[in-house]
């Protein structure tokens, strides 16, 4: 068995924590570690073993480098095929597909759930073995816990020999109403977009309902390039691929489709209310992260983990800070915070999609203060990493580090520099910023110029393979 792992999601529904540059599978979220952390560890352990996995993973070409250190976290290994566009779940399990062996059982896992018993879900894997092998896609259901509106349902049909179900219909998220009459009926589950189905099952599922969408992915990946642990499909053969999910392409129209029952604690974490219920609740029904303070409070949440926010009075409200942006919600409208997104979307605010905090494979930035001609910048480099060899154009830097050792290239030179030393980078002056400690290297960056873009880099040398994007192939 081989876990594909489903990066994709810009996971607009916790903003302001989690936006399109660092969609919320990537944001540390349970006990330090994020939720495809999470996943990926708990892969790896469907077969008996907690050594890590050997995992295929589905990305989005900007968030490369953050994959690869989750999974680095969790010992996993494998390939990373990175999508040139978003092009939903039908897609992009094909080219997971594509890339596995004919008889390979696949278990594709979203990469932002939250299961807490890894043994149960285990269980509930191995129990879909069976229909799996004898060429069914198998779903996973969650035994519903209250009659949600967020979710889309299963109907069970006849059960199996092998403890599996088929499937009678797929519900598509149901109003309030139908919610309630759902859950009395007694034989549905949510939705919980966990497959498990071979190689080649799901292939020939394709050819059969959407041969379209395979047929550009088969180009795609015919054309592919490989960097590494990282494969690009061909750019203009995919981008012509037409956006499906896997339910609307395959499941809702092929005959052989069984679903396993999953009585275990679950989580999609798909809104702050989902978040909130992952902390533990006090007297009043109040959870905090962080440094809130819930005074004369009940059923707040508070999500503070820079500094001191305090809520007086208030009920049933979400209050939700980071340092470049603050979401105040009535605990009834959490499913409506991707809207917001999209109205922020439209009036141009670099917060819809832009962290203050940017996550580079070096380390990260944080943009702490700007101005019309100068930025400054908190930088963190890990140990034994290093920047790019490159020059600008347009701004000057000025480095003072703050703790830990940085080995400076400016031009031809090369030296270190300590706690307390700096260094200044004149415009145009070729260098580079390396961390050769074993601890992290931080330090202050104050840029002057008169442009201050991020596209004013001029990489020379990368360790990272980012000098220019992959060459579109010519038709």
């Amino acid at each position: 068995m081989k876990a594909v792992i489903l990066c994709g999601g810009s996971g607009t529904r916790l903003w302001p924590l989690s936006r399109k540059s660092f969609p919320k599978q990537f944001v540390p979220l349970v006990d330090n570690k994020s939720l495809l952390q999470l996943t990926l560890e708990r892969v790896a352990r469907i077969n008996g073993s907690g050594d890590g996995a050997e995992v295929i993973c589905v990305a989005a070409e900007e968030h490369r480098f953050l994959v690869a250190e989750a999974m680095q976290a969790a010992k996993a290994t494998g390939r990373i095929v990175l999508e040139p566009v978003a092009r939903n779940t039908a897609p992009a399990m094909a080219l997971a597909a594509l890339q596995a062996q004919p008889q390979d059982l696949l278990l594709f896992c979203p990469s932002d759930h939250h299961i807490p018993d890894t043994q149960a879900f285990a269980a509930m894997v191995q129990q879909g073995i069976p229909a799996a092998e004898q060429g069914a896609i198998v779903t996973f259901g969650v035994v519903p816990s209250f009659p949600s509106t967020a979710y889309g349902y299963i109907e069970q049909g006849s059960a199996g020999a092998d403890g599996s179900f088929g499937v009678a219909r797929f519900i598509e998220k149901p109003g309030a109403d139908q919610a309630q009459a759902l859950l009395l009926q007694g034989n549905v589950l949510w939705n919980a977009g966990i497959f498990l189905v071979q190689a080649n099952t799901l292939l020939q599922a394709l050819q059969q309902h959407v041969p379209d969408i395979l047929q550009s992915c088969r180009q795609a990946m015919a054309e592919a390039t490989q960097d590494q642990q990282f494969i690009r499909p061909e750019p203009e053969a995919f981008a012509v691929c037409r956006a499906d999910s896997i339910d609307y392409a395959v499941l809702e129209r092929h005959p052989q489709v069984a679903v396993v029952p999953f009585a275990g604690a679950w989580s999609d974490v798909g809104s702050w209310n989902a978040v909130a219920d992952l902390s533990p609740a006090d007297e009043q029904g109040n959870r905090v992260d962080g440094r809130g303070l819930a005074v004369q409070s009940e059923r707040t949440y508070i999500h503070a983990p820079h500094r001191v926010v305090v809520t007086l009075g208030t009920q049933d409200l979400l209050v939700i800070d980071t340092p470049d942006a603050l979401l105040v919600a009535a605990s009834s409208h959490a499913e409506q915070v991707k809207g917001v997104v999209a109205q922020l979307d439209a009036r141009h605010s670099p917060e819809a999609s832009l962290h203050r905090k940017v996550a580079r494979p070096w380390g990260c930035y944080d943009s702490i203060d700007h101005g019309a001609r100068f930025q400054v910048k908190r930088i963190t480099v890990r140990p034994g990493a290093k920047l790019s060899l490159q020059k600008h154009h347009h701004r000057a830097e000025h480095w003072i580090v703050v703790y830990g050792t940085a080995l400076v290239t400016k031009g031809t030179e090369q030296f270190l520099l300590t706690e307390n030393q700096s260094t200044y980078i004149p415009i145009g002056e070729t260098h580079r910023l390396e961390n050769p400690g074993k601890t992290d290297l931080e330090m202050i960056e104050v840029q002057t110029g008169s442009y201050l873009g991020e596209d004013d880099i001029v990489r020379l040398e990368d360790t990272y393979g980012r000098l220019a994007p992959p060459p579109a192939k010519s038709k």
